[in-house]
């Protein structure tokens, strides 16, 4: 996909800077933490907590068995969308399954002490399609999650559709957006704000590209 040439009107070293670069690894089940419960692992906690089988969150979700089990199984990372749907359907917050329980009234988080949450994958697995950061975990009872995301380039054009609101703002790189039948290329210093109910794919035009993310579960 060709990307504009034009030079971005802001610094982009300074974000780089401000963010820091996310490193790609492995998943498993255990945490970039090495403490904390994989996304896998509270989704499955909470729905056996409920007494509701992998058949009948298929049904709720409108997923496949097989994907519900590969992602319990710390073998597909969810992406965002899929896990507002299941946030959703296990009447449980967003930001827990994300990112955690939080115990604190407010967050001040500085750069060295952002933590990575997950990786999202594709729905097979196969290619890492982002990596993100919460940047208040900490919080008890959030409604909204702010996160730091590296996008890769999208490894499917599977547009997600779900509840709640979006708004993300590009750091680094250049960004692919599509929101219903509108196509927009993203450059540091842009932004977008749009209702989740709305068609959308967002990743990195090329490459890899950095945005702030604030996701409202609705």
């Amino acid at each position: 996909m060709e990307t504009s040439g034009k030079k971005p009107h802001i610094n982009v070293d300074y974000f780089e800077d401000l963010t820091g670069r996310i490193d790609k690894s492995t998943d498993s089940c255990a945490s970039s933490e090495g403490e904390r419960e994989d996304i896998g692992q509270r989704i499955k906690t909470i729905r056996e907590s409920k007494g509701i089988s992998l058949d009948e969150l298929s049904h709720m979700t409108g997923f496949e068995v097989e994907l519900l089990a590969s992602i319990e199984n710390c073998e597909v990372q969810p992406q965002l969308g899929t896990a507002i749907k299941l946030s959703k359907a296990l009447d449980s917050a967003f930001g827990r399954l994300v990112s955690g329980v939080g115990e604190k009234l407010y967050a001040i988080t500085r750069k060295g002490d952002q933590k990575i949450v997950s990786r999202s994958t594709s729905q097979k697995g196969k290619k890492q399609a982002y990596t993100y950061r919460s940047l208040a975990p900490e919080v008890k009872g959030r409604h909204m999650e702010s996160l730091i995301v590296q996008l890769e380039e999208a490894p499917d054009q599977q547009r997600s559709v779900h509840d709640g609101e979006e708004f993300i703002y590009v750091l680094e790189g250049a960004v692919s957006l599509d929101i219903g039948d509108d196509h927009f290329n993203l450059e540091p210093g842009d932004s977008a704000y749009y209702l989740s109910t709305t068609p959308h794919l967002i990743a990195a035009a090329s490459g890899q590209a950095t945005i702030l993310a604030v996701l409202y579960g609705g």
